[in-house]
């Protein structure tokens, strides 16, 4: 319905005075959405592509930090790892889980974080744009939200930037095997930069040096530099640094008192026992079958 106004043209005497008024139609000052829909501009729509995942398959948003190498230069990250920076990564992932809950799974290792969101999801109409931006939007403000918690006093000289990716894996196993891909490159890469780092910091070594040491070495031989010259057995690393972490959904029981009066009773406080879907954190292997096994209900059933 359009809304239109009235203008009221008048004659004015020389003393300022409206001697006649002639009452027109305005132009309209209010266009409704179904006018708009069709106006002649709406041709432009013509040039959005479609970008709906395909149906039945996982949907994989990975994000990686950008120009990240700088940035930990920039604010003095404590290598090879610094457990603030790993701690703020999983806090704005978690942040992520929270906003999109159909997202059964996320593993993160050094500046990069995948999230797996279920095969039978319709979230955004299964639009990849939409699940990237949003995952991107909302764990680029959450890392800058959540600086101080971890960081403290130390400030933020810029804003982070993360780049994200959408792929599809249709199988179980596909998505098993992309994040077993991903937890093998945690290992390849801390074990890599454990060795390098102990040569330099422990062993005297400029980095120059110490990476002409490591060229055309193999997983025993940095074991064995970091056991039989610095008394380092890598096993005993920290699990967060060796697997990375992983993040999945778990039903727990809290215990809250409530006050509560029942018939013939006078009013006192009740314990009340309920389950809550939280994220929980893991630090174990998930190449293996052990994880799986124990979370069953991660994966959904193939032949959906």
């Amino acid at each position: 319905m359009q809304v239109s106004t009235l203008m009221l043209i008048g004659k004015a005497c020389r003393f300022g005075r409206v001697r006649s008024c002639v009452v027109k139609p305005s132009a309209c000052l209010f266009t409704s959405p179904s006018n708009m829909a069709k106006s002649k501009f709406e041709y432009v729509r013509s040039f959005e592509t479609d970008d709906t995942c395909l149906r039945n398959c996982y949907i994989v948003v990975r994000l990686d930090g950008r120009n990240f190498h700088k940035f930990a230069e920039q604010h003095k990250f404590t290598k090879p790892n610094d457990n603030r920076a790993l701690g703020l990564m999983t806090r704005s992932a978690r942040s992520v889980m929270g906003e999109l809950e159909d997202i059964v799974i996320a593993y993160g290792q050094s500046d990069e974080f995948s999230f797996v969101f279920k095969r039978t999801s319709t979230l955004f109409k299964r639009r990849a744009s939409k699940l990237m931006t949003h995952v991107a939007s909302q764990f680029s403000s959450s890392y800058v939200f959540y600086w101080k918690e971890f960081f403290g006093e130390q400030p933020l000289l810029y804003p982070p930037g993360f780049d994200g990716r959408v792929v599809l894996y249709p199988s179980n196993r596909n998505l098993r095997d992309y994040l077993s891909w991903r937890q093998a490159d945690c290992h390849i890469n801390n074990l890599y930069n454990t060795v390098f780092w102990t040569l330099v910091q422990k062993g005297g070594l400029t980095t120059v040096q110490a990476e002409d040491r490591l060229k055309g070495t193999i997983a025993a031989d940095k074991n064995e530099i970091l056991f039989s010259e610095f008394d380092i057995n890598y096993n005993n690393e920290p699990a967060l640094h060796r697997k990375g972490t992983t993040l999945i959904w778990e039903k727990q029981d809290e215990t809250v008192t409530k006050r509560m009066k029942r018939p013939n009773e006078e009013e006192r406080d009740v314990p009340v026992t309920r389950s809550r879907r939280r994220v929980q954190d893991y630090h174990c292997d998930i190449i293996g079958e052990t994880f799986w096994e124990e979370h069953p209900d991660i994966l959904e059933d193939n032949s959906c």
